[in-house]
C-alpha cells in the first residue's frame, strides 16, 4: 500500500506504469476527493506535455487530444468536488478530522474565497496545491450558483491545463535535454505553488498570536 502512494505522488511512475488514463485519474482525483490533495497536479501536467513529445509511447495521443483530456478529468473533478461539497454542506466544518481531512485546509481555501470571491477564486485555486482540491467542495458548500460555477471551473481547467502542459511541450523542443533535469524543475514547480498557501498560514497564526 505504501509503495502505492509513492508511485501516486511521483509523476514519473504515475505515467510510466499507469500511462494516460492514471495520468487522467489523477487530475480528477485531485481537483474531485478530498484524499487527492497530495497528488502531484502540477508536476503531473508539466511532466505529460514533456512526454507527449519526448515519449509519444507512453502518453499515445497527441498534444490536443492529451490536453483536451486533462481539461475533461479536471472539469468533472470539480463537478463532483462541487456535489460532495452540496451534499455535506455545514457538516464539512463539524467533521472530525482525520489523515486526509484537515480543517485548516478549508480555511485556508475559505480565505481565498473571502477574499477574492466565489468566481476568481475558482481560477486561482486551480494553481494553488490544496486549494484546488477543497475550493469546489467548498462552492458546493455555501451553494454557489451551480452554472456560474460550471462556467469558471472550466476557464479555470482550460487555464491550468493549458499554461502548465504547454510549457513542457515547448520547452522539450527548445531544450531536449530537460528530462535530465525533472527533479530540479519539479522542487521548483513545488514551492512555487507552495508560498501562496504557506504565506496566509504564516499570517493567519500570527494574527492568532495577537
Amino acid at each position: 500500500m505504501l509503495d502505492f502512494l509513492k508511485q501516486l505522488t511521483d509523476p514519473n511512475s504515475i505515467i510510466e506504469y499507469g500511462g494516460l488514463w492514471l495520468l487522467l485519474f489523477v487530475i480528477f482525483a485531485e481537483t474531485g476527493l478530498l484524499i487527492g490533495f497530495f497528488l502531484p497536479g502540477d508536476n503531473l501536467i508539466l511532466l505529460a506535455g514533456i512526454l507527449c513529445k519526448a515519449r509519444p509511447d507512453l502518453i499515445h495521443v497527441n498534444y490536443f487530444v492529451l490536453v483536451a483530456l486533462m481539461v475533461a478529468a479536471a472539469v468533472l473533478g470539480n463537478v463532483f468536488g462541487y456535489w460532495f461539497g452540496k451534499r455535506a454542506g455545514d457538516k464539512l466544518y463539524s467533521k472530525k478530522e482525520s489523515w486526509f481531512f484537515k480543517k485548516k485546509h478549508l480555511e485556508v481555501t475559505k480565505t481565498y474565497y473571502d477574499k477574492y470571491g466565489g468566481n476568481t477564486t475558482l481560477i486561482i485555486a486551480r494553481f494553488l496545491p490544496i486549494v484546488r482540491t477543497f475550493a469546489p467542495v467548498v462552492a458546493g458548500a455555501i451553494k454557489v450558483d451551480f452554472f456560474k460555477f460550471m462556467a469558471f471551473n472550466v476557464i479555470g481547467a482550460i487555464a491550468w491545463i493549458i499554461s502548465l502542459s504547454s510549457i513542457g511541450y515547448f520547452l522539450v523542443q527548445v531544450f531536449p535535454e530537460v528530462t535530465n533535469y525533472m527533479g530540479y524543475i519539479f522542487i521548483a514547480l513545488i514551492i512555487i505553488t507552495a508560498l501562496p498557501i504557506l504565506r496566509i498560514i504564516f499570517r493567519k497564526k500570527k494574527r492568532e498570536k495577537v
